[in-house]
């Protein structure tokens, strides 16, 4: 008869071979939204209202991941993107965050777009713990994890902007004086926050700034004070529409000023092209993806698939607007969060695998750019470049800058 040892060995070997022949499907874990079959992602977009232009991002994610479906999906399960509008508006976006957790039941809410929008939901996806992933703002607060764990921005964040236009101004125009339109919420008081620290003790470079709200019909009224104020810096901090009717006025007045937009409004098709294009001229912007107008990139490989992607998946999305590369950025990321978590797709995973990238890029990202997240990191991009528009296309110039800004939130 065989011994005790014996006995143990075989046990061994027979508990080793049972492990091993175990289907990978009794280690699947799933939440709401999730089966073999597919995944719910949810998203609210402006396709209506006072920032409509940027509806244009929900359309190429839709259209990216109608492309991974063709491809056969995620792991082999189906992206089911279910998309809102929300006019630009918090009260719907409310609306429309609950319709998508309790009726449609999404595993996540991907992108949400605007800093309005996304402060009047982070409260109830953190209560519901539905990941709030990627949302598209720059407000700082959209990286605080300690208070905010389920809630994650992607871009690079307004007050990191404002701390790198003010040390190009400090190193080139010291004696400058600077006059600052913004928008009248947490992203323009950002933006203007993170100017104001990066200038340090040349703060009081800034000699005026006026506010207005995005519903609002006409900004002549303040770009005709800031440019009676003897700036000569102005900055615009504006969704598209706003930026437009600055860049306009600004022509119009025959004001000369060092011009800086928001990385947010420099898309030619919707912003540039309709103030005019003759008034653009000398922009100076930060960016961090490639630009498809930027002759540098023609024949780039990565904006060629791009282009390929958009001429057969979304065929009437404009190639010269930058908010579909952006777009095509976004669901990239997604798109690698969702295989990082593999069969596990809960959403505390979810959270887990997109707080856990390391060294991530996509090709339409400039060279140098990477994403890195972690526990304690909710800003997955602090790098950006300048660049100054030429009259037609955007031209980069100086090197990748690391936005200086701490963790720090907006008060």
């Amino acid at each position: 008869m065989p011994g005790r040892r014996e006995n143990l060995a075989a046990l061994a070997m027979l508990v080793a071979g049972v492990l091993a022949a175990t289907p990978a499907s009794a280690q699947k874990k799933y939440d709401p939204g999730a089966s073999d079959a597919e995944i719910k992602i949810g998203n609210i977009m402006p396709y209506s209202g006072p920032a409509s232009s940027y509806g244009v991002i929900g359309k190429t994610e839709a259209a990216f991941f109608k492309m991974i479906n063709d491809q056969g999906g995620i792991n082999g399960r189906k992206i089911n993107f279910i998309s809102y509008d929300d006019a630009y508006s918090p009260p719907k976006a409310i609306e429309q965050a609950r319709k998508l957790v309790e009726s449609d039941e999404v595993l996540l809410i991907f992108q949400p777009l605007g800093t309005p929008s996304n402060s009047a939901i982070m409260k109830y996806m953190n209560a519901k713990k539905v990941p709030q992933l990627f949302v598209a703002s720059g407000g700082t607060k959209f990286g605080d994890p300690k208070n905010f764990p389920w809630t994650m921005g992607f871009q690079p964040n307004y007050q990191s902007e404002g701390r790198i236009y003010a040390k190009y101004i400090r190193d080139h125009f010291p004696n400058s004086k600077i006059a600052v339109f913004w928008q009248n919420d947490d992203a323009g008081k950002d933006q203007f926050k993170g100017l104001k620290d990066g200038l340090g003790d040349k703060a009081n470079m800034i000699i005026a700034d006026k506010s207005y709200e995005v519903s609002d019909p006409s900004i002549d009224s303040q770009i005709v004070a800031l440019h009676d104020s003897g700036a000569d810096i102005f900055f615009s901090w504006a969704a598209p529409k706003g930026s437009a009717q600055a860049i306009r006025k600004v022509g119009e007045l025959g004001w000369k000023p060092k011009f800086f937009l928001a990385n947010t409004a420099t898309s030619v098709a919707s912003v540039l092209k309709p103030a005019g294009l003759e008034y653009s001229k000398d922009i100076i912007s930060t960016v961090y993806l490639k630009d498809p107008t930027d002759p540098t990139w023609d024949k780039d490989p990565a904006v060629v698939k791009w282009r390929e992607f958009m001429d057969k998946y979304y065929p009437d999305g404009d190639k010269a607007n930058a908010n579909n590369v952006y777009g095509y950025v976004q669901a990239e990321a997604m798109a690698q969060v969702l295989k990082q978590c593999g069969d596990n797709l809960t959403r505390e995973n979810v959270m887990k695998q997109a707080a856990n990238l390391k060294e991530f890029h996509t090709d339409l990202m400039l060279p140098g750019i990477m994403v890195n997240t972690s526990p304690d990191d909710y800003f997955p991009i602090e790098q950006m470049q300048l660049m100054r528009f030429n009259g037609q296309a955007w031209e980069l110039f100086g090197e990748v800058i690391t936005g200086e800004v701490g963790h720090e939130r907006s008060q």
